[in-house]
């Protein structure tokens, strides 16, 4: 794709989702967006409507014709450049939801010299244009892909400009210090030292600390955007399958009295709250001859590891709290990072107060009943809670693109170059080499520094109307 010669075409395409419903919106944008619209946009009796001196920003009701038929009744919604999303003159047509009234529209505007736009291309006119920058534009992909109230709020606040912000001083203070030591090159025969190696060392390890807690909020951002996984776990008719079921409120898994039902995983998402859980049941834990069924239980070990929460569920009619001790250390080699949440199944089988005694040696248990809904809502609750804990605060800048994480790596890299070579006072000429890598990398995230491969790979992952 040639981005210098991107702008010059006047593109459309649909801009809502592809099936039948009450409305579309088809989106013009480009030189040529409002007069190729103009040419067919008339009142019902077929009298042209004037749209090129009109406001921009206004709505206008009238008819898309072609010749002498009547295509559709519509509104045009007007956006002049520069003040419209991708900074050119741009059209939204909102007509009725049929499929073949939309194809009849696009068709008609291509025939008047518009072309079908390509994968996210008004976004990324809106990028070289200077509206968004190239972090923000990818957020915007993040805003349609978010589905619950943390990944919405992460995505808006860098499309906002959050994320940018931040990444843009970081990347100023170093251009600050670097045109000083590229100063110094320029004077390198008189012995001059215009940056204070001291001053550098704390700047570099100041934006050194703010990059790696940058990269330390992926992991966070990374389950905000996909889901925090939380492994069911536990033996054979703990109750898990009736417990995933329970959660998502439909039959996602099989369930049986017969031990070793479940012998693959079962995943599914769950919103609570506003915070996105994948939910993944599990093969029973147990020693088995089986060998479907043992490769199922070595699959729920690999699960716990790569969850963020385990819940292991207890069976209270046949395990003991002396047999859940032994479980727990069994468990801990295997938990990685997750963290452990125990619960007590089947509480409406025996007295509360005397299964509540006999698990009293571990005060965090929770007590539920699947099969009869009972505790659910305070088990949704706990994991709400613990999301909140593992979590940063939503204020701070959160980090959930990995081409965003791999660029700060990268960053971290050059950075501990610049600090290891001030620590060996290394000549002004390798400083700036290594202070340039750090401000290259931090300029591939904002779209300072971009390819054409780079800004293809991207652009090409966003739906055609966006």
């Amino acid at each position: 794709m040639n981005f210098s010669t991107l702008n010059s075409d006047t593109i459309v395409a649909l801009a809502t989702p592809q099936g039948i419903g009450a409305i579309g919106v088809i989106r013009l944008s480009g030189d040529k967006a409002i007069s190729i619209c103009e040419s067919v946009f008339a009142t019902k009796n077929l009298k042209k409507k004037n749209l090129e001196n009109k406001a921009s920003h206004t709505i206008h009701f009238g008819v898309i014709h072609d010749e002498a038929v009547i295509i559709d009744e519509v509104l045009v919604s007007l956006f002049k450049g520069p003040h419209s999303y991708t900074a050119e003159n741009t059209v939204e047509i909102s007509c009725h939801g049929s499929k073949f009234i939309q194809q009849q529209l696009i068709q008609l505007f291509i025939k008047l010299g518009a072309r079908m736009a390509n994968q996210g291309e008004f976004t990324l006119r809106a990028f070289l244009n200077g509206k968004l920058d190239l972090s923000q534009a990818e957020a915007v992909a993040d805003l349609i892909a978010s589905n619950s109230a943390t990944s919405h709020q992460v995505a808006m606040q860098q499309m906002r400009g959050g994320f940018s912000d931040k990444i843009k001083l970081l990347r100023q203070n170093l251009i600050d210090f670097a045109s000083l030591i590229e100063l110094e090159l320029d004077f390198s025969e008189e012995d001059v030292e215009f940056a204070d190696r001291t001053d550098l060392k704390n700047l570099v390890n100041s934006i050194q600390r703010i990059v790696q807690r940058l990269i330390d909020s992926f992991e966070v951002g990374n389950v905000i955007k996909n889901g925090i996984p939380v492994a069911i776990v536990g033996k054979p008719n703990a109750g898990k399958s009736t417990l995933l079921n329970v959660l998502l409120e439909e039959d996602r898994a099989i369930v049986s009295e017969i031990p070793g039902t479940t012998r693959d995983v079962i995943e599914d998402e769950l919103n609570i709250d506003g915070v996105l859980f994948r939910i993944i049941d599990t093969a029973g834990i147990r020693e088995t001859s089986d060998i479907i069924e043992s490769k199922g239980v070595i699959k729920t070990y690999e699960q716990i590891k790569l969850s963020s929460i385990a819940v292991y569920l207890v069976d209270v009619l046949k395990l003991s709290a002396t047999e859940l001790k032994k479980t727990v250390e069994e468990l801990k080699p295997h938990l990685n990072n997750s963290q452990l949440v125990l619960v007590a199944n089947k509480i409406d089988k025996e007295s509360i107060d005397h299964i509540r005694q006999c698990f009293s040696d571990f005060p965090e248990m929770l007590y539920i009943s699947a099969k009869e809904r009972i505790g659910i809502d305070e088990l949704k609750k706990h994991l709400v809670t613990l999301f909140d804990k593992q979590t940063v605060n939503m204020t701070e800048t959160i980090v959930t693109n990995v081409r965003h994480v791999e660029a700060l790596r990268n960053t971290n890299e050059a950075l501990l170059k610049v600090l290891e070579g001030l620590n060996n006072n290394v000549s002004g000429d390798f400083l700036a080499m290594d202070i340039r890598q750090a401000l290259h990398y931090l300029g591939t995230i904002t779209g300072e520094i971009s390819s054409d491969d780079l800004l293809t790979n991207i652009f090409s992952r966003f739906c055609i109307g966006k």
